[in-house]
């Protein structure tokens, strides 16, 4: 193969190839008595393998260090990387279009697209006025965004509490904090309400140790004025424990 074709062949142009030989990056081929340089098999594989990593992210020095590790493989081995590599892309290309169908056949919202699981969640919340709930919602929204399907299950088992009428009035005590301090008296009995109204079988599908004030958490939590603050992070530290509880019965 010339340098266009397999440019072509991989996905790249020529002049990214070039710059991969200019580099270090990708070994010159072997060249014809024309001048032309000849590539390989095992050339196109390396060149996929280079793109493959880039796109995921990877810098070229770490690119050099992957293939640095790759260096004694058999070129069959590799090829069956490749190989699974595009079966696991086509599953997840799959997988979107079929969510992508669901959310076709629904009305849109202004909030959305949002997944089926977080939808079906919202159409079973009362309706309020509550900027406390519209921040909650927001934060769900973000997560189901960020999410890669994984909070289905944790939106399936939000649907007690998002049913359960007396939350729209923990709702109204923690708006009513939106201009009180850190030290309003106020602050632990909603926690410890909120925190005691969240239904174990949402303890059951979040990692060990979550919630926390790390991650998504330390994002939630910066999106509150202070008295708001300090309940969520309670609330946060409870369900921990009550995790950790469950964890060791």
């Amino acid at each position: 193969m010339r340098i266009g074709e397999i440019a072509a062949l991989v996905g790249v142009t020529s002049r990214a190839v070039r710059h991969y030989h200019h580099i270090g990056l990708l070994p010159e081929p072997a060249r014809q008595a024309n001048g032309y340089r000849a590539y390989t098999v095992r050339d196109a594989v390396l060149l996929a393998r280079i793109r493959r990593l880039t796109e995921i992210g990877l810098s070229l020095d770490e690119v050099r260090d992957v293939l640095a590790d790759d260096a004694g493989r058999e070129l069959g081995e590799v090829l069956a990387e490749l190989d699974a590599d595009l079966a696991r892309q086509e599953r997840e290309i799959r997988e979107r279009r079929q969510v992508l169908a669901v959310l076709l056949e629904a009305p849109l919202t202004s909030d959305g697209p949002l997944s089926p699981a977080l939808a079906a969640l919202l159409d079973h919340a009362p309706a309020t006025t509550s900027p406390a709930a519209a921040k909650d919602r927001e934060h769900l929204a973000l997560l189901d965004a960020a999410g890669d399907g994984a909070g289905a299950e944790l939106f399936a088992a939000l649907r007690p509490l998002a049913e359960d009428p007396g939350v729209l009035g923990l709702y109204e005590r923690l708006d009513e904090l939106e201009e009180a301090g850190d030290d309003d008296p106020r602050i632990a009995a909603l926690a410890a309400e909120l925190a005691a109204a969240v239904p174990d079988e949402v303890l059951a599908v979040i990692p060990d140790g979550e919630p926390s004030a790390a991650g998504f958490g330390r994002v939630l939590l910066d999106d509150y004025p202070p008295a708001q603050r300090a309940v969520v992070r309670r609330v946060m530290e409870e369900l921990a424990a009550r995790g950790r509880r469950r964890g060791t019965s």
